[in-house]
């Protein structure tokens, strides 16, 4: 099993919810995150002041799937939410010893 992270804009939640979806991907934890990469934030006037955002906002999608599922979720990502531009975002990939079940007690694959 792997666990992956998936941190990217928030505007492209939906599109990675379905995309989950339709992978058959059993669950997944949403956070409101902040931060930055790359991309370093960014510069604005604002009532003639100059304000540099650093942190930006961005939302991390967690799931553990089975591990030949791994390969195709990361494709279908990286061609369905890329815009081409800093902050799109990333996907890190872990593995995972062991999931259970707290209900049944279940271990593994079946856990999910």
């Amino acid at each position: 099993m792997k666990k992956l992270e998936i941190v990217i804009r928030p505007e492209s939640l939906e599109n990675l919810e379905l995309l989950l979806e339709e992978q058959k991907a059993n669950g997944m934890m949403i956070t409101n995150i902040l931060g930055y990469g790359n991309q370093k934030g960014y510069r604005q006037m604002y009532r003639g002041a100059e304000i540099v955002a650093k942190m930006l906002p961005k939302v991390k999608v967690e799931t553990v799937v089975e591990d030949d599922k791994v390969p195709k979720i990361v494709d279908f990502v990286v061609k369905n939410l890329s815009t081409g531009n800093y902050g799109d975002g990333k996907i890190f990939v872990y593995d995972v010893e062991d999931a259970v079940r707290i209900r049944t007690g279940e271990h593994g694959e079946q856990a999910l």
